[in-house]
């Protein structure tokens, strides 16, 4: 009986690592960090209320206010202008038509943001 024991435990210590488990699984996370994305532009500091002057040279916009000396804007490209719904305004701006200038400061430069037609 004691030998039927022995070989039972023999058995059993043999047989067990058999049936170990052999490999171990880690997870590993990374975490990673996005930097954030600074944009930075020339701010619209203000606008100016005017009527359009019956000359326009090319690449800007000439008003007349109630100063004695008409305003001057750069503008750069097209569509920027629009009505006073919203809507982009085909074609040059009339003489004479009242117009709202909203713009920036670059230097000496006032680059225009877009301007909006009222009449």
């Amino acid at each position: 009986m004691v030998r039927k024991t022995i070989v039972a435990l023999a058995c059993v210590l043999i047989a067990s690592p058999a049936f170990a488990q052999t490999t171990t699984r880690h997870t590993t996370t990374t975490l990673t960090t996005v930097e954030g994305v600074t944009v930075t532009a020339p701010p619209i500091i203000s606008s100016q209320e005017g009527s359009a002057a019956g000359y326009q040279p090319a690449g800007t916009l000439v008003i007349r206010t109630d100063g004695a000396n008409p305003e001057r804007f750069d503008m750069f490209g097209p569509g920027l202008v629009y009505d006073r719904y919203g809507r982009p305004v085909r074609g040059p701006i009339k003489a004479g038509a009242r117009v709202v200038v909203f713009y920036s400061t670059d230097g000496y430069a006032r680059l225009v943001d877009h301007i909006v037609v009222l009449d």
